[in-house]
């Protein structure tokens, strides 16, 4: 891991950009000395790293005494983008402004995405781990909830998750569902029009987690609440302090 930039924000915490061979990430610890939660916060739909949302909610919970790391999945921000992704993403934009059904598009976009991250991700996660301004445990948070689900089953050092309910989820992902057992927080916003409400109802009740808790807001996609933010923490806070 080569740290390439860094930087000391006004609320104490830390920036620094990466890159891990090919995988460009971007990593915020807390101003405090001690080893701090490790929290990975991923995005997908092509979206970048520092997409404006993301990095308020990760600023946010590093200056709550968590470490926070996302990186650039393939296909995301300014890697580069296969000619089958840019196909998908030309037949998804025609059919979301046909009225077309765009559930198997999703699938044979997203379910290779998901694929392709989790080994960076796990890479990631094994040079975060050597830092010594890292400690565990390990939580996931981020609006790919496909990607989360994955890591939940395959990686055993993430103990507890949040998740948001507006992003596809391929079947695969819906069937490893029942496998995911850690402390989960799940986000569904009530009037999400990307996301069918009653789909997201069902991936909760999937869930294999003795402990799961369900916040739903009144809003479209882009619409969860600011006071999610601190609610999140609060949820960290109770398993990986």
């Amino acid at each position: 891991m080569q740290f390439t930039s860094e930087q000391r924000l006004d609320d104490g915490v830390l920036e620094r950009e990466f890159t891990l061979g090919e995988i460009p990430g971007t990593l915020w610890t807390p101003g405090s000395a001690a080893p701090a939660p490790l929290i990975l916060m991923a995005h997908n739909n092509g979206l970048p790293k520092a997409e404006p949302r993301l990095v308020a909610r990760a600023r946010y919970t590093a200056a709550r005494g968590y470490a926070v790391a996302t990186i650039d999945a393939a296909g995301c921000g300014d890697r580069p983008r296969s000619a089958a992704d840019e196909q998908a993403r030309a037949d998804l934009r025609r059919a979301m402004q046909t009225g077309e059904p765009v559930d198997e598009i999703f699938e044979s976009f997203i379910g290779p995405l998901v694929e392709n991250a989790v080994p960076e991700w796990r890479t990631t996660l094994d040079a975060l781990l050597e830092l010594p301004e890292i400690g565990g445990p390990v939580g996931y948070s981020g609006g790919w909830t496909a990607l989360g689900i994955r890591l939940a089953v395959v990686e055993p050092r993430i103990a507890a998750a949040g998740f948001f309910a507006g992003g596809f989820v391929p079947r695969a992902q819906r069937e490893e569902a029942g496998q995911v057992t850690i402390p989960l927080l799940f986000l569904l916003q009530w009037d999400d029009e990307g996301n069918p409400r009653q789909r997201a109802l069902d991936l909760f009740d999937a869930f294999g987690s003795k402990e799961k808790t369900l916040h739903a807001n009144l809003g479209g996609h882009t619409g969860t609440p600011e006071f999610e933010l601190e609610d999140g923490c609060r949820f960290l806070d109770r398993h990986l302090k």
